[in-house]
């Protein structure tokens, strides 16, 4: 069946459940899991270089600690599990297009994600990483809420 699950998390609650639930199928499919986190690239105005410099080195480590938690808890429940967890972070401001890359460069055939439910003008306005990886993607997804 699945050879390679990719499972996005954000560390909301959903995205915990989804990634649970993508352990669970990769354990009943002898599936690989691809544990995947996206933070946004660092963007400011400072009116003084070593301002800007200190703080996109803190927000870029800040960013790593939090992936390496994430990604690492995704791991740890997937070794419990006995199934095999690569775990990729990326600094990206269009999660949707990092999670399509990652999951061609890891020949991922299923995306296993949360979806947060936005919906009317929240959804429009701020629209949804699950829509557009459904979008633009050629990968199946499964989409969990």
């Amino acid at each position: 069946m699945f050879k390679r699950i990719l499972v996005p998390v954000d560390g909301s609650p959903l995205s915990t459940k989804a990634a649970r639930a993508a352990i669970g199928l990769a354990a009943e499919t002898g599936a690989r899991l691809v544990a995947f986190h996206a933070a946004p690239t660092f963007r400011t105005f400072a009116f003084e270089a070593p301002m800007l410099a200190d703080t996109a080195r803190s927000y870029r480590a800040a960013c790593i600690v939090r992936a390496r938690k994430l990604l690492g808890d995704v791991a740890a429940d997937a070794r419990l599990a006995g199934v095999d967890c690569d775990e990729v972070y990326v600094s990206s401001d269009h999660p949707y297009l990092a999670i399509l890359r990652t999951a061609k460069r890891k020949h991922c055939d299923l995306v296993l994600m949360a979806s947060h439910g936005r919906r009317g003008l929240r959804g429009l306005l701020l629209g949804s990483e699950t829509q557009k990886v459904l979008a633009h993607g050629t990968v199946p997804v499964l989409v969990y809420r």
